[in-house]
């Protein structure tokens, strides 16, 4: 869905972006990871023509993004913002309408879709008429994130979008953030300097420092693939944690999921969602579902664990 070939910015003297190349699948959740400075929002301001690149070649959905204007590209593209980025002026209907209104959506269409989202996003109604400044942080980021799903683009660009939110109000928006159908079908790229919630959200992550990329993985491949001795001393402080979010547990079976009281997880759940999910629930077990979600056996605390030390266990030594 989206190609970076050999891209990069120079400020001045300066190379914000040094020959990077990268490409996301579709419906994949690319994370930009590193410490400020790296390259990472330069980066992604390039794919939505914020920021205009130096040299390289940027493709979405094998169309070079340089062949339409920066207005007809920000329409097809959902933008989230660290600070939500919405109007003070504006409530929070027509916050979330500003897109639909730029396509020429008829009111009907566009009363339905706000309605649809706030919904989704575990808004009540009644906010629709009051303003950002009338919100917490977490629904000011909940209504950020549906203005960019409004149009139901393809592609999403988050940058550091829960970043300025408490700890408690992050996990609660993660959790939501990954049972989400509407982001299911997205193709995404998130910058993050969190390397928890980088471990937690993503497919793959490209590890970036100095505008280049230092590795481009799966959370597994980074932690026990290490390219070099600077992704090692980058995860070893919050290593043991990052396994949790790494591992997951094969399904019993094909298409198979994980359910714990009445909610179904997941296949690709991982060892440290389940336990966060075992922690605040009297059942000892999970109970493991077929297609037709008849019960074919369970998983405790020990099977988890047995399987985080297996896994483990045929990883090469570092």
């Amino acid at each position: 869905m989206i190609k970076v070939d050999h891209l990069s910015k120079s400020f001045g003297k300066t190379k914000a972006v040094d020959h990077i190349s990268f490409e996301v699948n579709e419906g994949e959740n690319l994370i930009l990871l590193g410490t400020s400075g790296c390259g990472k929002t330069t980066t992604l301001k390039m794919i939505n023509r914020l920021i205009e690149p130096t040299a390289g070649k940027i493709f979405i959905n094998g169309r070079d993004i340089m062949e339409q204007s920066p207005e007809a590209l920000r329409r097809g593209i959902g933008y989230v913002l660290q600070n939500n980025g919405l109007f003070p002026h504006y409530t929070v209907a027509e916050n979330i309408a500003i897109v639909p209104q730029l396509l020429k959506w008829d009111d009907k269409q566009i009363k339905h879709r706000v309605s649809e989202l706030l919904e989704k996003l575990h808004l009540d109604k009644k906010y629709l008429n009051v303003y950002p400044n009338e919100l917490s942080g977490g629904q000011q980021q909940r209504v950020g994130l549906a203005r960019a799903l409004v149009a139901d683009p393809p592609v999403l660009l988050m940058d550091e979008p829960f970043a300025a939110l408490d700890n408690v109000t992050r996990s609660k928006i993660h959790a939501e953030f990954k049972e989400l159908d509407e982001l299911k079908r997205k193709t995404i790229i998130m910058v993050t300097h969190d390397v928890q919630e980088a471990f937690e959200l993503g497919d793959r992550i490209c590890l970036m420092d100095k505008g280049r990329i230092i590795q481009n993985g799966t959370p597994a491949e980074l932690l026990f693939k290490p390219a070099n001795a600077f992704i090692k001393d980058f995860l070893k402080e919050q290593r043991l944690q990052l396994e949790f979010k790494a591992i997951k547990p094969p399904p019993p079976s094909e298409g198979g999921t994980f359910e714990l009281q009445g909610v179904a997880f997941p296949a690709d759940a991982s060892l440290w969602f389940m336990l966060e999910r075992l922690q605040f629930t009297k059942n000892e077990n999970i109970a493991i579902l077929d297609h037709e979600r008849k019960k074919v056996g369970t998983l405790g605390f020990e099977e988890l664990m047995s399987a985080f030390y297996q896994y483990k266990k045929h990883q090469p030594h570092e």
